[in-house]
């Protein structure tokens, strides 16, 4: 039966390696993207393959199979040979000659062999479900980075193009101070308002370069220059579906499993620690050859013996109670958890409606005020608007359409999070 699970073990673990594969693959150099894929995916998976533990996961599957197969041997420890050879020869020299050879061999204490499977079998369970928690904690960074980086992008866009138009019609506002249409203090707001366009502008393009900082550190500078980040639309993860009752979702979230895993590993150790009341016995053969003196018959003889370590009760106590100490937080940590994961779906699905409402009404003022901007500017070119009434205008469509980017970030923000808290990684 152990040897049939362990075939099934090894075959989990060519499937799961060639998932790593799969996720750690280069990034196209041509585009910065893999075809078919978002940027955010690859995003992802280039920030992986840089990962401690994507490079030390085979090693440690390779320990944990080797644990799975000392746990299952027969004996608890390697026996060994001892050999000893007695003569007087330095003495009396009277041929007196013994040769001594014995095999200890190291036996399981009762339950000890069958609770050190169990306890090997849970921690590989538990190397797997950990090693998907590390991809998701990757993912979380990634996701976070990408997000910010399109966002401080989007704002460095719109403040340059808020500098492009604060320069056009201050520029406007010149030629007609020059012609007399104008004031000299209208002058002075045109110019007031270019300048403040210049420290936004700057301010933004300062968090561009902090975003890209934030990037690089996760990409290396290497794929940094390599890889494009996309349009939000096209990278905007798809929205998962959510069960209008969670109470059966708790058990398939990553977070959920790794927790159980982590319990499983906590009771076998208990168990583990229940067996282990002393030190492993040890069955001893002996055969011993010898004479007394020259000329008499070498004699022959086998010996057996089982030797019994005693037990030490504050040894026990001390690795049952640490044991015992590790069951108990891991039980209250699974117990917070299913509720808090399931509070963070919940809310996080709530963001999401309340992300794409927002949505929809920043476009709708977006639109509306950069149509009524085009009615003012040329009812200003016209000189039927005041330069107050024009400035405003054109802040209030800025704004606008700001709002309107932010709230599509927001969106994508929300989806993303949502996917993050239901335990998927980036598509």
């Amino acid at each position: 039966m152990l040897r049939e699970y362990s075939g099934v073990v090894r075959r989990c673990v060519i499937q799961f390696t060639g998932l790593v594969f799969i996720l750690g693959s280069p990034i196209a150099l041509a585009n910065g993207e893999r075809k078919g894929e978002s940027a955010l995916k690859s995003f992802y998976e280039s920030s992986w393959e840089r990962q401690p533990d994507s490079k030390s996961y085979q090693y440690r599957v390779e320990a944990a199979l080797a644990r799975q197969k000392i746990a299952s041997s027969l004996l608890v420890s390697p026996a060994s040979v001892e050999v000893s050879q007695k003569t007087d020869r330095a003495n009396s020299n009277q041929g007196a000659s013994e040769t001594i050879l014995g095999l200890n061999i190291p036996l399981w204490l009762w339950n000890e062999r069958s609770s050190s499977i169990n306890l090997a079998d849970a921690e590989y369970k538990k190397l797997l479900s950990q090693y998907y928690l590390s991809q998701l904690r990757i993912a979380a960074e990634v996701r976070d980075a990408y997000w910010n980086y399109q966002k401080s992008k989007i704002e460095s866009d719109l403040a340059l193009r808020r500098h492009e138009n604060a320069k056009s019609l201050a520029l406007d506002v010149e030629k007609r101070f020059k012609a007399g249409d104008l004031s000299r203090a209208d002058l002075h707001q045109a110019n007031g308002a270019l300048a403040s366009s210049e420290a936004f502008l700057v301010e933004a393009q300062a968090n561009v370069i902090n975003a890209e900082q934030r990037v690089r550190s996760l990409l290396g500078s290497e794929y940094f220059r390599k890889i494009q980040f996309g349009d939000i639309d096209k990278n905007i993860e798809p929205l998962p579906k959510v069960p209008e009752k969670l109470s059966g979702l708790d058990s398939s979230l990553p977070i959920v499993v790794a927790l159980i895993d982590q319990l499983e590993v906590a009771k076998k150790a208990v168990d583990l620690a229940k067996s282990q009341t002393r030190a492993s016995p040890q069955l001893q053969i002996w055969t011993t050859k010898g004479r007394e003196v020259y000329g008499v018959p070498y004699q022959q003889s086998v010996a057996i013996g089982l030797v019994i370590p005693f037990g030490s009760d504050a040894r026990n106590t001390n690795r049952l109670a640490s044991a015992t100490a590790e069951m108990v937080d891991s039980e209250i940590r699974l117990s917070y958890e299913r509720e808090s994961v399931l509070n963070n779906v919940e809310s996080n699905a709530a963001l999401v409606k309340s992300a794409q409402m927002k949505l929809a009404a920043a476009d709708k003022r977006s639109n509306l005020a950069n149509e009524t901007r085009q009615f003012f500017d040329k009812s200003f070119r016209l000189g039927e608007t005041d330069l107050p009434t024009r400035l405003r205008i054109e802040l209030e469509a800025v704004d606008a359409s700001r709002q309107a980017a932010i709230a599509k970030i927001n969106y994508a923000v929300s989806v993303s999070n949502l996917r993050q808290a239901l335990g998927l990684l980036p598509e």
